[in-house]
């Protein structure tokens, strides 16, 4: 198992207590000096609140765990490739690294603002596709 992959488990643990409470199943670890300084899930049913995804509690428990609004230096994992909105905020946070795991390409970043990202943030795309798309499938169907 690579380091990547490591790391796209816990966000897929994350991604699980989504869905055990009816939020879409997204889920989103922060690391730093191979620590996880934060960690997230969708909480939008939950909180009432549009941008409470995945990535933004993320951020905002990293942040408080550093100290300072930067997280230059830290790889975000995310099981879905992030929204807008959250491509800008990991932009605003510098970010140094992105790893995701499904594409999505009805709302992704990539079709709608590829350059959202701080202009130095690595991207590497498709760490456990197949397992990050498994539980947002699942998760669609239940609904149906």
């Amino acid at each position: 198992m690579t380091t990547d992959e490591k790391y796209m488990n816990l966000a897929l643990y994350e991604a699980q207590l989504a869905y055990e409470q009816g939020e879409i199943p997204v889920g989103c670890v922060i690391v730093a000096d191979n620590q996880v300084i934060g960690r997230g899930h969708n909480l939008t049913q939950l909180l009432h609140d549009v941008t409470a995804h995945a990535e933004m509690q993320a951020i905002t428990a990293a942040t408080e765990t550093l100290g300072g609004k930067y997280l230059q230096g830290c790889t975000l994992y995310v099981t879905v490739e992030p929204c807008i909105m959250c491509a800008g905020a990991i932009g605003w946070a510098q970010v140094s690294r992105l790893v995701y795991g499904a594409s999505d390409p009805k709302r992704g970043y990539q079709t709608f603002a590829p350059k959202a990202l701080h202009p130095k943030c690595i991207v590497t795309a498709g760490v456990l596709a197949n397992e990050c798309q498994k539980i947002i499938q699942e998760f669609f169907q239940a609904k149906r």
